[in-house]
């Protein structure tokens, strides 16, 4: 497969899919060096060269943005914000056959840079999840805890980052409780 492709999974989950959960890890990361938005994007299923520390930096800022669609709770609002990515990053869907793999999509050309690709690719994954269930992306329920994520469970009541702070916050409750 060409280092150019988006990704080299072609299935989507109906809550925005491998792009919102890209999404999601840009998010997480935040200032991160540029291995580690690399090796972040292609645990997610990427094909992506190698991020410059620029790029990084460039990630960075978009994923203030990205952060934003994530925290904001009025579904008006957050469409609003996923238009304004869709708009900056230019993401203009295709469907793509190349290198003998089934029909799939691609966010943006498929020769534009590792940045470019990273903003259209998380653009477009939270588009799908704003259009599915704009409930199924939040901010961890815990004070203190800004990890945010893509609820790919099956009642879709995720309220929490991670099972470590939902245990933290039940056992707070509870130990509430017994006083």
């Amino acid at each position: 497969m060409s280092p150019a492709c988006c990704n080299e999974s072609v299935h989507f989950n109906p809550y925005g899919g491998l792009a919102a959960r890209v999404a999601a890890g840009l998010v997480n990361l935040g200032s991160a060096p540029a291995a580690e938005v690399t090796a972040m994007a292609r645990a997610e299923g990427m094909i992506i060269e190698d991020i410059t520390e620029d790029g990084a930096a460039e990630i960075a800022r978009w994923t203030e943005r990205l952060r934003e669609v994530f925290t904001e709770s009025d579904v008006d609002i957050r469409v609003e914000l996923v238009n304004k990515l869709l708009a900056d990053s230019a993401c203009q869907p295709y469907i793509s056959r190349h290198d003998g793999k089934p029909p799939h999509l691609h966010y943006s050309a498929e020769h534009a840079d590792a940045v470019a690709r990273l903003r259209a690719y998380s653009a477009g994954g939270l588009a799908h999840l704003l259009c599915e269930d704009p409930a199924r992306m939040g901010v961890c329920g815990r004070d203190g805890c800004d990890v945010v994520y893509v609820d790919t469970s099956r009642n879709g009541r995720r309220r929490f980052c991670s099972t470590r702070c939902a245990t933290r916050v039940h056992v707070a409750d509870h130990r509430a409780r017994l006083k």
